[in-house]
């Protein structure tokens, strides 16, 4: 995953190699490049805000790291949203060449609340225990070897400070070279202080936002698709959002949908509404962390509303990693019965149904 590109010449590049002396080894894993030990929050003895901003400078490197990993390994076009306002603060997510345009199945990735962006289900998971764990890309290669589209959203990129866009503009917008990036020096990342002045992502202000308008402008245009979501978390939530405001449309194209440990509310969101309560039985199922091995069933009486079982894991942070087997042989289990229930409407045509036709 990590040979095509160091994780190490963006950290070289960023004047910040003392502080991050870190590289992705042969497992994936964050490692530091002479020790061979993993992170290390306290870096500064007795100065917990400079660690803190420590970490959220490779966060940034990481996030960036990501993103050339959905392009350049993944082969994702990133979409910058909506196309037309290229003067404006805006967000972008990434899907796969013809996304929109095959007859493929189309999967759609959408994550968990939090500070991490495209490409990742938990920043955390990636720091401490590797980029197969914590990021899509596991996910994202698995279904496009079998042959499924790709969407690969990007709901927690709702603002930018104005303080740090300027400082990380290029960053976003070129095509990194080991030759010709230029990161923000250390003393801006360690010195600097809350965000004061920050402005809305056109179109993507919060997480239903962005997902809604994915949906009305890409999603939703594609014809004859059979559509499958992978949920994180609050990701949950913002699935139900899309299903109470657009019932008809995401009823007609998503075939399943793949909660993990979803911040869901059911009765707040559906209401008592017949219809949506019948689909999400018979469309959607939820891995959660429980101590039970993966797949065991794990319902509560909060979570009864659809089949629920274990992701194998009690860590939040890992459960999509640990279920993604699980919830690929579920998609094939319900993507093939979907289309034997099809082939079985469609009308047999015999030698003797022809004859019959000819002679009225």
């Amino acid at each position: 995953m990590t040979q095509e590109l160091s994780f190490q010449k963006f950290i070289e590049q960023s004047n910040l190699p003392e502080e991050l002396q870190y590289d992705f080894n042969e497992k994936a894993e964050l490692r530091h490049i002479e020790t061979q030990r993993p992170f290390v929050f306290n870096y500064y003895k007795n100065v917990p805000e400079r660690n803190s901003k420590r970490y959220q400078a490779l966060g940034h490197l990481l996030e960036q790291y990501i993103y050339e990993l959905l392009e350049k390994v993944c082969k994702l076009q990133k979409v910058y949203i909506p196309p037309e306002a290229d003067k404006e603060p805006r967000s972008f997510f990434f899907m796969s060449e013809r996304a929109l345009t095959n007859q493929s199945a189309l999967l759609v990735l959408l994550q968990d609340h939090g500070v991490f962006r495209a490409g990742q289900w938990s920043q955390q998971a990636i720091i401490h225990h590797g980029l197969q764990h914590g990021s899509q890309i596991p996910c994202i290669q698995m279904a496009l070897q079998a042959h499924y589209d790709v969407i690969v959203l990007n709901p927690n990129d709702n603002s930018m400070d104005l303080k740090m866009g300027k400082e990380w503009k290029g960053l976003s917008t070129q095509t990194i070279e080991s030759s010709s990036l230029k990161m923000v020096p250390t003393e801006s990342f360690l010195s600097l202080q809350q965000p004061l002045q920050c402005i809305a992502q056109k179109c993507s202000n919060t997480p239903e936002e962005h997902m809604t308008y994915i949906w009305d402008y890409f999603i939703s245009k594609t014809e004859g698709k059979d559509v499958a979501f992978i949920v994180h978390g609050y990701g949950g939530l913002v699935f139900m959002d899309l299903l109470a405001h657009r019932k008809w449309e995401v009823m007609r194209k998503v075939y399943a949908v793949a909660l993990i440990d979803s911040q869901h509310h059911i009765g707040h969101q559906l209401g008592n509404d017949v219809q949506l309560l019948s689909w999400i039985k018979h469309h959607c199922r939820e891995w959660v962390t429980s101590p039970k091995p993966l797949n065991k069933p794990a319902a509560t009486v909060l979570k009864k509303e659809f089949p629920t079982v274990s992701a194998g894991t009690d860590k939040h942070s890992l459960a999509p990693s640990s279920s993604l087997q699980s919830i690929f042989k579920y998609f094939k289990r319900v993507l093939k019965a979907k289309m034997n229930i099809n082939s079985s409407h469609v009308p047999i045509i015999t030698r003797s149904s022809t004859k019959i036709k000819q002679s009225a």
